[in-house]
C-alpha cells in the first residue's frame, strides 16, 4: 500500500494480501470493529473502576497486569488490594479524547486522555492523564496487560506540541 499521510486506509485487504502484507497485524486494514470493541472495553473498565469492586476491575486485567506511573510500577495484586481495602476509590473516570487504537494480531495498544477523581487515604485527587493500555486477546476477550499513565500538560502547552 502506498504511503498515506492522512492515515486513511488505502486499498482493500485483498490488495494488501496480494502485496504480501499481513492484514491481521495492520491497523489500516481492519474495518474499525476492533477499535470500537477496545473503546467499549476501555469504557466498561472505567465504569468498573468507579464501581470500586475489585473483582469487577480484575475481570479486565491479565493475571500479570501492572501499572506504570510517576510513583513507579504497581502490580495487579497491589492495586486491587488498595481497592478491596477501601483505601483507594474512584468517583469518576472518563475518556475525554478520541482513543487511538493500534492492533498487532492478538495485541493492541489503546491510548486516550482520561480524567478521573480518586480518593486515597482520605484525600481527593483529580487527575487529567494520558493513558496507554496494552491489551491482549485471551479466550476471545481483550484483557489489559499493562497500563501507563502520564499527567496531561496544561491546555496551552498541548496546543503547540499536538499541532506538530
Amino acid at each position: 500500500m502506498p504511503d498515506n499521510p492522512s492515515g486513511a486506509p488505502t486499498g482493500t485487504a485483498d490488495e494488501a494480501a496480494q502485496d504480501g502484507h499481513d492484514c491481521h497485524d495492520c491497523h489500516d486494514c481492519h474495518d474499525g470493529t476492533v477499535d470500537a470493541d477496545l473503546t467499549a472495553v476501555a469504557e466498561a473498565w472505567a465504569a468498573a473502576i468507579v464501581s470500586n469492586d475489585a473483582a469487577r476491575i480484575a475481570s479486565f486485567m491479565t493475571d500479570d497486569w501492572a501499572i506504570v506511573s510517576e510513583s513507579g510500577i504497581a502490580s495487579r495484586d497491589e492495586f486491587l488490594a488498595f481497592v478491596a481495602s477501601g483505601q483507594l476509590t474512584h468517583s469518576a473516570m472518563d475518556l475525554v479524547s478520541m482513543p487511538r487504537v493500534r492492533v498487532h494480531g492478538d495485541t493492541a495498544v489503546l491510548s486516550v486522555r482520561m480524567t478521573n477523581t480518586a480518593h486515597y487515604g482520605g484525600q481527593r485527587f483529580d487527575a487529567d492523564e494520558w493513558t496507554s493500555d496494552v491489551f491482549v486477546k485471551q479466550d476471545g476477550r481483550w484483557l489489559c496487560l499493562l497500563s501507563h499513565i502520564t499527567a496531561a500538560a496544561p491546555e496551552s502547552a498541548t496546543t503547540s506540541t499536538t499541532a506538530r
